[in-house]
């Protein structure tokens, strides 16, 4: 849980996702073994080659920024950061120019080693990942080289056996929780228990997307409740899902159709997001069935939804 230090007035204007973003390694909510592990390496100044992978919104990013702004003071961080993300081209040509050219200089006034973060590492060719094994072998001694992806098969044996690599898994409610807790009371949010929960389902264990979701939900309807959060995203209610289900056992098959075709139209809700609830809800839920001369009844579902 981050410090409860007032937010800067220069910062008011920012998405809360950049605004409320960990500054240090103590801010981040979760993977702490993977920090305390990090924050050893750090002290002792033995940082190593370092692969980051796991869903969005799980801090992998953050954990780095946060790594070298405790390396490296705020004047010196141009000069020993080089950061490249997913919107800058990713082909060989950068790995040959901008990336080889920073890693193999040194800078006069500051002893140790460079930082090169590469945000989605996943999205860069073939040939840009061979020709990056060479570069990171070569200026080892003055550079380090910080992978980060979300899918760790697109990254090449070369350069997975290279770094250190650490995964980092979706979060808890338990760890959101907390963080939510204190943006809702930095920003003076009306907010209920129902839409918390509902931010916390609905963003799966990514941080970034909750928060997301949180300002969206409170700059449209003021109030945070479970109703405007399903509305203001576009998921169907959770009573909607549970109707189309009763429908779909329990009425007939032109019935069923009608119904779930007028919610679909009159909600504007979309087919994969109603198959996508209706399986999470089966899985969910206990079914009775019972067999009355040769024909399937439906009785009861009863499913803790």
């Amino acid at each position: 849980m981050a410090s409860t230090n007032k937010v800067p007035l220069q910062a008011r204007n920012l998405p809360w996702v950049e605004k409320y973003r960990p500054q240090k390694l103590d801010d981040l909510i979760s993977h702490k073994d993977i920090l305390t592990t990090i924050q050893k390496f750090i002290s002792e100044e033995k940082l190593p080659h370092l692969l980051f992978y796991g869903p969005p919104g799980t801090g992998k990013t953050s954990t780095i920024l946060a790594c070298a702004k405790q390396l490296y003071k705020d004047k010196e961080f141009n000069s020993m950061v080089l950061e490249l993300n997913a919107s800058d081209d990713r082909g060989i040509d950068v790995v040959r120019g901008p990336v080889l050219s920073f890693a193999s200089t040194r800078t006069i006034f500051k002893r140790g080693f460079k930082l090169v973060i590469l945000d989605e590492a996943d999205a860069m060719t073939q040939d840009a990942q061979n020709a990056l094994r060479r570069v990171i072998e070569k200026f080892t001694e003055n550079t380090r080289f910080c992978l980060i992806c979300n899918y760790l098969s697109k990254i090449i044996p070369a350069l997975q056996s290279r770094c250190t690599r650490f995964r980092f898994g979706p979060l808890s409610p338990d760890q959101m929780i907390p963080r939510l807790d204190y943006v809702v009371q930095q920003e003076s949010i009306d907010i209920n228990p129902g839409g918390m929960k509902a931010i916390v389902t609905l963003s799966s264990g990514d941080m970034r997307r909750s928060l997301n979701i949180l300002q969206s939900t409170s700059m449209a309807y003021g109030k945070v409740t479970e109703d405007t959060v399903y509305t203001c995203t576009g998921h169907p209610l959770r009573s909607d899902i549970a109707n189309i289900l009763d429908w779909c056992l329990n009425k007939d098959f032109t019935t069923a159709y009608k119904q779930i075709l007028q919610l679909k139209t009159l909600k504007g809700l979309a087919l994969n997001d109603i198959l996508t609830e209706v399986h999470l809800l089966v899985h969910r839920g206990t079914f009775c069935f019972f067999f009355l001369r040769g024909k399937r009844s439906y009785l009861a579902v009863i499913c803790n939804y």
